[in-house]
């Protein structure tokens, strides 16, 4: 029975929805059929009275890119050469950023974009150094430490004028690094011109692998430890950490914290660095924006390094080792030891378009705890401290051999180094005459090579090499920080070390 009475229910209910069914299916045709009919007498009636009205409804022109789309068309319908929209379009758009005259705002293509990548997740190949376009020249903002930048004698604020005889000037930073990168065991060949000296210089550099560690460490007998980082990549946290446990393990008893030569990196990356010495709640970076509005990042509560530190600095160091500098030196009141950093302070933003190109432009600026803005100004050290002279020495790149009767810059630049190697050349005057043969003879003697009086290339490399191990092992900025640190850690000194 109650089946019954179901099975009815269910037929009558059946019955009702199709009926509900073909009733709305009426209701919607006519429905849709009115719609159309009073849109098509809208669109007639707008079109009749109305002109070009009905066509810009709901569009916003934007009527400041007439003159790009009028140029577009031209070009299009006259010029005479091979080119693609592409090319129209990644230059349009490249102009409009050159004309902001922001170093730190760029535009990639595809190529480019993939290469800015790989120097924060990745390792590369090429020479080593971070560059930037400034006033239309590719200015190095310091060489990677390892690199055959770094053992070439680039050094920070170099100009490069052309690569491989090809001017670059008015290039941006990634259309630069193009044409410097390439693969490991090429020759690229580097014109430069380095502040102060009015001759310029070809440097030939080998391209090897860039290495992806960025945390270099060592401690000396007093158990004063030298922390050197590279750069800010994606692992510098974890492998400081990593460095300090160990030290930790060894009895460390104070830090030196190397960031000479340190063009800087991902900004969270300083963050997290910097947290490890600025007290919880201090402030460790200030982001303020184009409206004034700011992000004040205070440190957390977490591990802290516990022992006495100095921080090194100089021209080199820029960006994310300003913001470490800053911080800890204005909150923790970590002393800086060293020259005036480059001074980047501002905060870049980048983006990918759908077509894996990237804009990269500045966003906002960024502030120390005490509001100081270092723009341009750089960060500066509470020891001042100079390198020797022989630190900033050019290359001493040999395309034939040095000998007697050679009048040169180059024969200048090798009398200064073997002076300051403690053999006297004679007169620094750049005339290879028989004191500075007696000279070389005297290295090469010292050194295991063929006496022959003239500098060949082989003579040349060692010269640097052991100028070079001379100033890592009489480093006068390093040294600075380790007095002050043995004082301040109360250290006891063997005399016999």
């Amino acid at each position: 029975m109650d089946n019954e009475h179901q099975n009815v229910t269910k037929e009558e209910a059946k019955e009702t929805l199709s009926n509900y069914v073909n009733i709305k299916k009426f209701h919607f045709v006519m429905l849709l059929f009115f719609t159309v009919l009073a849109t098509a007498g809208i669109s007639i009636f707008a079109l009749s009275f109305g002109d070009e009205k009905a066509v810009t409804v709901g569009v916003q022109e934007r009527t400041e890119f007439n003159k790009l789309y009028e140029a577009y068309d031209k070009i299009q319908e006259n010029y005479f050469l091979e080119y693609t929209e592409e090319d129209l379009i990644n230059g349009a758009i490249n102009g409009m950023v050159d004309s902001l005259g922001d170093p730190y705002s760029d535009y990639m293509n595809q190529e480019e974009t993939a290469q800015f990548n790989e120097n924060i997740t990745s390792s590369f190949q090429g020479i080593g150094a971070e560059i930037q376009s400034m006033n239309d020249l590719i200015t190095v903002v310091s060489p990677i430490k390892g690199s055959p930048a770094e053992r070439a004698g680039i050094q920070p604020n170099d100009q490069i004028l052309a690569v491989d005889g090809e001017s670059i000037q008015g290039m941006s930073a990634s259309e630069a690094v193009l044409l410097i990168r390439g693969e490991k065991g090429t020759d690229v060949t580097l014109t430069i011109q380095r502040p102060g000296n009015q001759e310029t210089m070809d440097l030939t550099i080998t391209r090897d692998d860039i290495p992806l560690e960025t945390v270099y460490y060592e401690m000396n007998d007093q158990n004063v430890a030298t922390v050197q980082l590279t750069s800010f990549s994606e692992t510098t946290y974890d492998e400081l950490t990593e460095a300090l446990k160990d030290l930790e393990s060894q009895g460390m008893q104070a830090l030196v914290l190397d960031l000479r030569q340190n063009p800087g990196g991902l900004l969270p990356q300083a963050i997290s660095i910097a947290n490890l010495f600025v007290p919880a709640g201090e402030t460790i970076v200030q982001i303020e924006e184009s409206n004034g509005d700011k992000q004040v990042i205070a440190a957390q509560e977490g591990d802290k390094v516990e022992v006495p530190t100095a921080v090194l600095i100089d021209e080199g160091s820029a960006s994310a080792s300003e913001i470490v500098a800053a911080a800890v030196n204005e909150t923790a009141d970590i002393p800086l030891f060293g020259k005036n950093t480059f001074g980047k302070g501002t905060v870049q933003t980048a983006e990918d378009f759908n077509d894996s190109s990237n804009l990269k432009i500045t966003t906002a600026r960024w502030l120390t705890p005490e509001d100081n803005w270092v723009h341009e100004e750089g960060v500066a050290p509470t020891t001042e401290v100079d390198m020797p002279d022989y630190a900033t020495l050019p290359y001493l790149n040999i395309d034939t051999p040095l000998e007697e009767s050679i009048l040169s810059e180059q024969v200048k630049t090798a009398e200064e180094m073997l002076n300051a190697l403690g053999i006297n050349p004679g007169d620094v005057d750049g005339l290879y005459d028989e004191s500075t043969v007696n000279a070389v003879e005297t290295y090469q003697e010292q050194n295991d090579l063929e006496v022959t009086g003239v500098i060949n290339a082989e003579t040349a490399s060692s010269i640097m090499l052991s100028l070079r191990e001379q100033l890592e092992e009489d480093d006068p900025q390093e040294n600075s920080a380790i007095n002050y640190l043995i004082k301040e850690a109360d250290i006891q000194v063997d005399e016999a070390s």
